[in-house]
């Protein structure tokens, strides 16, 4: 396994740092690709979630490789991970744990001890998330945001690093409970995975369809993953870059002084304050993927999609115009300006 030691802040041993980083990342490409075929964009998207310390909901149809790409990403990082296929019987503690009555075999005594439930892992699966009510959804709540979970009146502390990776089936609706926006807020992403191309459902079948071995070797171990993102962290961010995206979050709140016409048009509510903080840090890990220091508004722009998809509720006009929240983000993009703010500030009588 490879070990990365976190650097201070100077800019040659950073330089170094991400040189390093570079390289371990495409190794973490190369294990992945022995198992998973195409879908660059949505491998990217989920390391740099799991970089930056986020959570990822990952959309697909049937058939699209979500589970086993969660799992092989959890083989080749090294991660203690669990996996938990929800239900529409699925209760609270299934996820949590429970209190179990044991008794003593010296003294007799009967006490009881908590059993550790699945969400004590470092990536947790959560499959097909909506299949579960949202009493049983809520679960989770607490553990994406403190990284603790609390049962029996005690709390417990999570091992880091802790990821959800949730997946949910985005046409079928029958049996389904949508997340609640609150439950939507704590994911970093949302990943869309579509069908792929035919040369890449040629390699698939291929593949799937020989007896060929096809194991992963870990190459980063969870202390490895902890110090790239305190890392990431401490990468340093212009003023502008940082406007650009509590600009971008702003805009798109219907009732917000300056928000494009469209946005009023098209949406119920926008993205809060989580998401701007998002959109920094999903462009920091970009530009390190890239092997910059410096992170730009090109970045910003780059992670706006998985960030603010799932932020923004489209009302009846959009739907009825045939318009989903990847084009009013495109859209947006295309009408805030990266000075924007301080476009705005200049324009104010002195």
């Amino acid at each position: 396994m490879s070990t990365i030691v976190t650097p201070q802040l100077e800019p040659d041993a950073l330089r170094g740092r991400i040189a390093r980083f570079r390289e371990v990342q495409a190794e973490i490409v190369r294990q992945v690709r022995r198992v998973i075929v195409g879908q660059e964009e949505v491998l990217e998207q989920v390391m740099i979630a799991l970089f930056v310390g986020g959570h990822c909901l990952i959309t697909g149809l049937p058939g699209t490789a979500k589970t086993l790409l969660v799992r092989t990403m959890a083989q080749t990082l090294g991660l203690l991970f669990k996996r938990i296929q929800f239900t529409p019987d699925l209760m609270p503690s299934d996820i949590t744990g429970t209190d179990i009555l044991q008794e003593d075999p010296d003294s007799g005594r009967r006490r009881f001890e908590f059993q550790k439930g699945p969400i004590f892992a470092n990536m947790l699966l959560a499959d097909e998330i909506n299949r579960t009510p949202p009493k049983t959804q809520s679960a989770l709540l607490q553990a994406m945001q403190e990284y603790q979970v609390t049962a029996g009146g005690r709390t417990y502390n999570l091992d880091l690093p802790f990821f959800v990776l949730a997946t949910q089936n985005p046409v079928e609706q029958e049996g389904t409970y949508p997340l609640p926006e609150a439950q939507l807020d704590r994911f970093m992403f949302m990943v869309n995975i579509g069908y792929p191309s035919k040369h890449e459902e040629r390699q698939i079948v291929r593949s799937t369809t020989m007896d060929l071995e096809r194991e992963v070797e870990p190459v980063l171990s969870a202390a490895d993953i902890l110090a790239v993102q305190k890392t990431l962290r401490r990468l340093p961010v212009s003023d502008l870059v940082v406007d650009y995206a509590v600009s971008l979050a702003r805009a798109t709140r219907p009732r917000e002084q300056g928000s494009p016409t469209f946005i009023s048009d098209w949406l119920n509510w926008g993205a809060g304050p989580r998401a701007a903080q998002y959109l920094v840090l999903g462009a920091k890990a970009t530009a390190i993927l890239n092997g910059r220091l410096n992170v730009s508004c090109a970045d910003v722009r780059k992670v706006a999609k998985p960030v603010l998809r799932h932020r923004l509720f489209t009302n009846f006009n959009a739907d009825a115009e045939g318009i989903g929240s990847d084009q009013v983000i495109e859209k947006l993009i295309a009408a805030v300006p990266e000075d924007s703010e301080r476009t705005a500030a200049a324009k104010k009588p002195g």
